[in-house]
């Protein structure tokens, strides 16, 4: 499973919480591509729903990833 921001970006509008169910058919129904679907069956089974994007890419980049200190330079 690998994710990039253009592949996540197909998650952002998700209804989250979900389920890995739920992410797929929300994946299928919004034309997402299938590097995406097939991410979403890759997921665990045991998880019952994930709260966002960061429990299924912990390395999502956050707005604080990109932020730098305008006073610095």
């Amino acid at each position: 499973m690998y994710w990039t921001l253009e592949l996540a970006s197909h998650l952002v509008e998700a209804p989250w919480p979900a389920t890995k169910e739920e992410l797929i058919d929300y994946g299928i129904r919004s034309g997402a591509p299938i590097e995406v679907i097939e991410n979403l069956q890759e997921l665990d089974d045991d998880i019952e729903s994930y709260e966002g994007i960061d429990d299924i890419w912990p390395d999502y980049p956050t707005h604080d990833d990109f932020f730098f200190d305008e006073e610095e330079h």
